[in-house]
């Protein structure tokens, strides 16, 4: 998992609420056992609609995703966080996501910021006026800042999810940190007990 200290970038403005895994990517997506490969299945059902605001040329290239409460429900599927982070979203801002969706995106480096409803439709409205307007997420200071349209705000992140991002950790990362000690217990071991290799 690579670092993220900042997101920045245009966004784009989906706003729907109840936004579920398989509306993100539909269950027939997860037979595949690569971990890439997901950006054609993101939205897919929503994107055969023209009028979709995916498929709206002004939005291309978004690295923020707007999106309205609960965000992420239904069933787990880490796929939704790689469909989203493969094409080219950084962050997804939205008044609240699923413990699940925000477990999955907090893990593969996909940055889940909370802010108030109002804010979130504040951000909604100047980014359908403006396509360009940028979006500033500062993950150390837990800020989010769009002067545009007018917006300074905080947002929620425990200590453990913000260090894991900036420092780029992964579950396997975290593990790895323990390795020394991981290797001295496995010594230690009476030989007739399983080993790991």
């Amino acid at each position: 998992m690579e670092s993220v200290r900042r997101v920045a970038g245009r966004a784009l403005p989906l706003g729907r609420a109840d936004v579920d895994t398989d509306q993100i990517i539909p269950s027939h997506w997860l037979k595949r056992i690569e971990r890439t490969g997901y950006a054609p299945g993101l939205f897919e059902a929503w994107r055969a609609d023209p009028s979709f605001v995916m498929n709206d040329a002004r939005y291309r290239g978004a690295a923020i995703l707007l999106a309205g409460r609960n965000f992420g429900s239904g069933s787990s599927r880490e796929h939704a966080a790689w469909a989203l982070l493969e094409s080219g979203f950084r962050a997804v801002i939205a008044p609240r996501f699923a413990d699940i969706f925000r477990s999955n995106a907090l893990k593969n480096g996909l940055v889940p910021v909370e802010l108030p409803d109002e804010t979130v439709t504040t951000l909604v409205a100047a980014v359908e006026r403006d396509p360009t307007l940028e979006i500033a997420i500062d993950v150390e200071r837990r800020t989010v800042t769009a002067p545009a349209a007018g917006v300074s705000a905080t947002f929620p992140l425990d200590d453990h999810a913000r260090q894991r991002l900036l420092e780029g950790l992964d579950d396997i990362a975290l593990t790895l940190r323990h390795e020394r000690d991981i290797a001295a217990y496995e010594a230690r071991r009476p030989q007739w007990l399983p080993r790991v290799r």
